[in-house]
């Protein structure tokens, strides 16, 4: 079963997901916030899930920044609607950095470094691999 994590934003939401042993954490899409909650539903209806991990946008002094609310008023309706598959937060400071680091290191032209919807999908992976990361711990 899969693992998908989720780097929620305003407008775009990047989103990555592992391979079916769980070990490899690729990219999976971006999409428009306004469209990802029917995306999940399609996607988990294609694709065995076993749970979703969710940045969780925090300051760097540990509060939680403008977008939680958003981000908590998503979870509870996945929660809500689809209790089967659990969904849980996972600290995302510091990723949109790391992805712009990892983007400028992969040599890729600038053009497609300007590429927000890169950055939030290539985030979201990022956040994927630090979680499992730590549960290998």
């Amino acid at each position: 079963m899969r693992i998908l994590s989720i780097d929620y934003g305003k407008k775009r939401t990047g989103i990555a997901v592992t391979d079916s042993l769980q070990i490899i954490a690729n990219g999976l899409a971006t999409v428009a916030t306004s469209a990802l909650f029917d995306f999940l539903k399609t996607y988990v209806a294609q694709e065995e899930v076993e749970r979703i991990v969710i940045g969780k946008p925090m300051q760097t002094n540990g509060k939680p920044s403008e977008n939680f609310a958003r981000v908590q008023q998503f979870v509870n309706r996945w929660r809500k609607a689809m209790p089967q598959i659990p969904i849980e937060f996972y600290d995302e400071r510091f990723t949109s950095v790391l992805a712009h680091q990892a983007i400028l290191q992969s040599g890729i032209g600038k053009k497609a470094r300007q590429n927000k919807a890169l950055v939030d999908e290539v985030s979201a992976t990022i956040i994927l691999q630090s979680y499992m990361e730590s549960r290998r711990k």
